[in-house]
Parts: structure tokens; sequence; C-alpha cells
């Protein structure tokens, strides 16, 4: 079983993932006039900031736990 320290750390792994292809997503939305796209990316980059933030939590609790 992962430590809160490692499943943190792929979270915030995974969660910069997703932003930076929600962003790209949402850029090619906006570039090519697709309002749905646009808004499917914004959505997606968004979720990747929560998942990061979630992943940065995780290790800050378990730093915290080990104190």
């Amino acid at each position: 079983m992962k430590d809160l320290n490692e499943r943190g750390i792929e979270n915030q792994v995974k969660g910069t993932g997703k932003e930076m292809k929600g962003k790209i997503r949402g850029d090619l939305g906006d570039a090519t006039d697709n309002a749905s796209e646009h808004v499917k990316g914004r959505v997606e980059e968004l979720e990747g900031k929560v998942q990061k933030n979630f992943g940065k939590g995780e290790r800050k609790a378990d730093l915290d736990h080990d104190i």
C-alpha cells in the first residue's frame, strides 16, 4: 500500500499532466472557434489543478503526520 507521500506525488504529477492537456485543449478550442472544446478543455484544466492541489495536501499531511 502506498503511503500518503507517494500518493501525493502521483496525484501531483497526474494533475499537472491533466492541467496541461486541458489548457492545450481549451486553447485549441479558442483557436478553432469551437466553444465545446474550449469548455471541455477548461474543465479538464480545472480538474487537473484540483488533483494537483489534492496531491500537495496529501504530501503535507504525510509530513505533518511524521512530526
